[in-house]
């Protein structure tokens, strides 16, 4: 959103007086001379920003609101002259969340009812692909690069890079981007990537598909990742720190080791 569009504060100054949409099109430039001046138009903008990113929530969930009906309740309300009660408007703001609520309840049903669906078709097709293997559990991998140092066991602590993606080939995380390899217990992530990094050798670089159930299951991650959602990683594994040397470092440095 750029801030010197028309936002929501601008153009309930210009209903108060009536303006229509041609005089609001050739409305000057708010004077932004002082700092009081700027602070202002800055809170009006901070509600603006605000009001439109729920009104493009709103409208996602077929909830599309009366802008118009919005700035003259704003700008009433300024001036103290609302026409609906304050007692009447908690009400009605409570029932729109309720529906607002409802919406999203049953727009993630129909997501991770269809992430289910495509899950199941990716998987069978992915598993005949060459090179692809399957684990006992589901889970399907592809040797990248094999390396050659040792395998972690899930009580050890991890360093790797990664990426992982949808099955759309959007990326919802990666390490890569943030410059910075992420190091963890492999028995605190998810299922499939504790027993998947247990057969890579550090030094290795593969591939995973994994089964939602191996992941994060019907109700997802949100907000990120929906139910039933099958996820990609490409996984590198860079060392293994032995859970009994990490008992030892913290031993070492005074601290408890949980």
């Amino acid at each position: 959103m750029k801030l010197f569009k028309p936002t929501l504060v601008a153009l309930a100054l210009f209903a108060v007086v009536g303006c229509n949409e041609e005089v609001v099109a050739e409305a000057k430039a708010p004077v932004l001379d002082t700092e009081i001046q700027k602070q202002s138009y800055g809170l009006g903008a901070s509600i603006g920003m605000y009001m439109q990113r729920n009104l493009e929530e709103h409208d996602k969930l077929g909830l599309s609101l009366d802008k118009s009906l919005i700035i003259s309740g704003f700008v009433d309300s300024i001036e103290g002259k609302s026409v609906i009660e304050k007692e009447e408007i908690q009400a009605l703001l409570q029932n729109l969340d309720a529906s607002m609520k409802e919406k999203q309840q049953a727009a993630l049903v129909a997501a991770s009812e269809a992430s289910l669906a495509e899950g199941v078709a990716f998987l069978a097709e992915n598993a005949k692909k060459d090179g692809v293997m399957v684990t006992d559990s589901g889970i399907q991998y592809e040797v990248i690069t094999e390396g050659e140092g040792a395998k972690p066991s899930a009580e050890d602590t991890v360093t790797v890079h990664y990426k992982g993606t949808f099955l759309n080939g959007e990326t919802f995380d990666s390490s890569y981007d943030r410059n910075e390899p992420a190091v963890f217990p492999l028995n605190r992530v998810i299922q499939g990537w504790t027993e998947g990094v247990q057969l890579m050798p550090v030094g290795s670089k593969y591939k995973f598909t994994i089964p939602s159930e191996l992941a994060y299951g019907p109700n997802g991650n949100p907000p990120r990742i929906p139910g039933n959602a099958v996820l990609q990683f490409e996984i590198e594994l860079l060392d293994i720190q032995a859970a009994e040397a990490v008992a030892a470092e913290m031993d070492e440095h005074g601290h408890a080791a949980h």
